[in-house]
């Protein structure tokens, strides 16, 4: 076990949080998971004599935060469109002076958009793979062009999701078309970007700390939403890497999340280069799923934390987070 020294608690006494509202659910196309993030959350911090209660999306915490209901908020809400990723939810809590967990309106409106967290990471020379971003009405000669500059095999993907909602990995020029029909389904600009064939790794970021890295080996081709969500054979391996390699993907992991404006906790999904060993950034998730599936938990259990101290853990930073 990689044991992670983190302080003690503040309090032990959960009446220091006062009524907490999770906030889950939610309009996106993630509402699914966020609902069972949500369970989980209010189960665990209920076990731990916290005063939490569930609030399904936006309008209803509208409702909640004008009628002076709630002292803080765990916003488990994953996504944008009425999820809680895309600084919309956060602007709307900081208007109400109600601490809230999480990055703030900057972090989690930037790392939604994927272009222009990709734009601030190389200003800063982080690593991260080669794209083009391409409008909602590209024509299919965009598209084609788009794919020759980059050269085969590339992902496509909408560059507002997550939960490898609407990605397609694209290894013939046959299959472009069909991949931004996919992608075009969703709100915004399409991302076409560089496939990095390698190990699939995650490192979650709590406070300052990065946690021990996961690498993902599912048992398709890549880690879709069926790998990410349903199927019980994706392997999981924690530490994903060791000596140096581990060293500096977690450095490049904060890096990459202060670098977006982040702050609580999070997750960076990185892809390392199967041939020379280099890391690429793909994205933060600044409200990552916490169900039976999800990363933050596995990582943070293999740094001595079990669910029930990480989310109390979460929750503390809302203590000494600034309202407006």
């Amino acid at each position: 076990m990689s044991q992670i020294a983190f302080p003690p608690p503040r309090s032990t006494d959960p009446a220091v949080f006062g009524r907490v509202a999770v906030l889950m659910g939610g309009t996106s196309s993630e509402r699914e998971v966020s609902l069972n993030s949500g369970a989980n959350v209010l189960e665990a911090l209920r076990a731990r004599g916290v005063d939490a209660f569930t609030v399904d999306g936006v309008p209803a915490l509208a409702q909640l935060l004008a009628g002076d209901s709630c002292d803080r908020v765990f916003n488990i809400l994953h996504g944008h469109n009425g999820g809680g990723e895309d600084g919309i939810v956060q602007g709307l809590m900081d208007a109400f002076g109600v601490p809230y967990t999480g990055s703030d309106v900057l972090g989690s409106a930037l790392s939604m958009d994927k272009v222009r967290t990709k734009q601030v990471w190389l200003s800063l020379e982080l690593p991260t793979p080669r794209y083009v971003r391409l409008a909602s009405t590209a024509t299919a000669a965009d598209v084609h062009a788009a794919a020759a500059k980059l050269g085969l095999p590339v992902i496509v993907k909408p560059a507002n999701e997550g939960s490898s909602v609407g990605v397609t990995r694209v290894f013939e020029d046959a299959q472009l078309d069909e991949a931004v029909a996919l992608a075009a389904r969703y709100d915004g600009e399409l991302l076409m970007e560089q496939l990095i064939v390698g190990d699939e790794l995650t490192v979650a970021i709590l406070g300052q700390t990065a946690l021990p890295s996961i690498r993902i080996v599912p048992k398709g081709a890549w880690y879709d939403y069926n790998a990410k969500y349903i199927a019980e054979d994706t392997q999981y391996l924690c530490p994903g890497l060791d000596g140096e390699a581990e060293a500096e993907i977690r450095r490049i992991a904060l890096a990459a999340f202060n670098a977006a404006g982040c702050r609580g906790w999070g997750r960076v999904d990185v892809m390392r280069d199967g041939k020379t060993g280099a890391f690429f950034l793909l994205e933060v998730n600044t409200a990552p799923g916490m169900t039976s599936h999800s990363l933050v938990p596995k990582a943070a259990r293999q740094a001595g934390i079990g669910f029930e101290d990480l989310c109390w853990h979460i929750l503390e930073s809302t203590l000494e987070t600034p309202t407006a």
